[in-house]
């Protein structure tokens, strides 16, 4: 599950990266982590929640939003937020996924996950992935409206080396494509969800 991220970029890079407008959002570098706010690239209404304007596409803008959702009212434990999409077909996701204005890309320079074994003192593998041609790249999110809007990563099994090394999810990094990137922004959700298949780019671990 990935817990943990790095976007080592100021944020007037990162909306530069992806043709956004960066806003007011003062992001200069860093962890990112759970419960902890985060910029992220949407497409939908500058303040609220709700459709874009009928025939009028609106132009990406970089905000900050937390990392993490409100549970279900049915989860056991209502404090522990939601960071990650294991399965987009849930019915607490599906709405805002048919819906682009809640899709968002989120930013980042490298992301972490546990792998299997220890080292020699016995503690967990963990793992630093980047693909290999992205300085700064792009995962899936989606975001919900609550009373502090928060977002969560897309994830899928993982493949090539994160696999190898043991790790089993793996957040879905969008190829290097404005046309994919477009497409989870502001298309309908049969076009969207292909995207998300798309996740087989080439990770690199690093350092």
């Amino acid at each position: 599950m990935t817990l943990l991220y790095r976007l080592d970029a100021p944020a007037a890079d990162v909306a530069a990266r992806f043709g956004a407008r960066p806003g007011g959002d003062q992001w200069a570098g860093g962890y990112c982590t759970p419960g902890r706010f985060a910029p992220v690239t949407t497409a939908g209404r500058e303040f609220i929640a709700g459709p874009r304007p009928a025939g009028r596409p609106l132009a990406p803008r970089m905000v900050p939003r937390l990392w993490g959702v409100q549970p279900p009212p049915s989860a056991g434990d209502r404090a522990r937020l939601v960071a990650t999409v294991r399965n987009p077909d849930s019915p607490f996701w599906i709405g805002n996924l048919r819906n682009s204005e809640f899709r968002c890309l989120v930013p980042a320079t490298a992301f972490m996950e546990w792998g299997s074994g220890t080292d020699y003192e016995g503690r967990r593998l963990r793992h630093w992935f980047a693909p290999e041609d992205q300085p700064i790249f792009a995962m899936a999110g989606v975001w919900k409206d609550d009373e502090v809007p928060g977002f969560a990563l897309l994830t899928v099994e993982a493949h090539g080396v994160p696999r190898e090394l043991g790790c089993r999810t793996i957040p879905v990094v969008l190829p290097d494509r404005e046309d994919m990137r477009q497409a989870w922004l502001h298309s309908g959700w049969d076009t969207a969800r292909s995207v998300l298949g798309s996740n087989t780019q080439l990770l690199a671990t690093i350092v």
